[in-house]
C-alpha cells in the first residue's frame, strides 16, 4: 500500500506474525492510516519506535525480551508524547492499571471490532485516550477495591503456587497462626470463602500469574 503524506503512521509490535498481519490488513484498508513498521519482540519495538518515530504504536502486553508495560515505559521516557496503544488478550485489573500508569493512551483486548480498533488509532493520534466500556468497568472495580498489604500479597502468591500454610510460614518466616490470620484477611478482602476461590479471583484480577 502506498503511504499517503497525511497518513497516521503505525507501528505494530506483537510476537505473533498472524496477529500483526491481521491488524495490518484492517488498518491499511482505512483511508489515512498506514502500517509502516512491525516488531516481533519488546526490545525491537523500542528500537524501531526510536528509529522511525511512528504516530501511533500498537503494542502487545506479553512479548519476549521486554513486556508491553516495559516497552511503554522505555518509549515514554525518551518520547513523552508517544501515542501507545496496548493491544492484548489479557484484561486483568492489574494489567490494565499498570499499562495506563506506564503511559499507554489506550487499552484494547484483541476481540475488539475492526471499527473500534480504527477509531482508537484515530483517537490517540488526536491526543485523546481510549478505554472500552469493558476495560473501564474492570479498572473502576479494581481502583475501588480494598488494597492488599505487601505481606498479604506475598501469602496470596505462595498460596497460588500450591504451598501449604506451613510452607507459606516457612517461606515468610512467620507462624502457622499468622498465616491463618493473613488468609482470613485475604478471604474477606477478596470476598471469597476458600483457598480455591481466592486463587481463582486473584488470577482473574491479575494479582498473581501462573506461567
Amino acid at each position: 500500500m502506498i503511504e499517503a503524506a497525511s497518513s497516521i503512521r503505525v507501528l505494530l509490535a506483537d510476537d505473533h506474525a498472524i496477529v500483526r498481519n491481521g491488524v495490518a490488513q484492517i488498518l491499511n484498508e482505512e483511508r489515512g492510516i498506514s502500517v509502516v513498521a512491525e516488531a516481533a519482540d519488546g526490545a525491537e519495538a523500542v528500537e524501531v519506535f526510536a528509529r522511525i518515530r511512528p504516530d501511533v504504536a500498537l503494542v502487545d502486553l506479553r512479548m519476549p525480551k521486554l513486556e508491553g508495560v516495559q516497552v511503554v515505559e522505555q518509549i515514554r521516557e525518551r518520547f513523552p508524547d508517544a501515542a501507545i496503544v496496548i493491544l492484548t488478550t489479557y484484561d486483568t485489573d492489574n494489567d490494565i492499571e499498570h499499562a495506563l500508569r506506564a503511559g499507554a493512551k489506550a487499552y484494547l483486548v484483541k476481540d475488539v471490532s475492526p471499527q473500534d480498533l480504527v477509531a482508537c488509532v484515530r483517537a490517540v493520534h488526536a491526543g485523546r485516550t481510549w478505554v472500552s466500556q469493558r476495560v473501564a468497568a474492570k479498572l473502576v472495580a479494581h481502583v475501588t477495591n480494598v488494597r492488599l498489604t505487601r505481606r498479604e500479597l506475598a501469602v496470596l502468591r505462595l498460596l497460588a503456587a500450591g504451598n501449604s500454610n506451613r510452607e507459606i510460614g516457612d517461606a515468610l518466616g512467620i507462624s502457622d497462626g499468622t498465616v491463618k490470620i493473613h488468609l482470613t484477611h485475604l478471604f474477606a478482602k477478596l470476598d471469597v470463602t476458600s483457598r480455591t476461590e481466592a486463587i481463582a479471583t486473584a488470577l482473574r484480577r491479575g494479582l498473581v500469574r501462573i506461567d
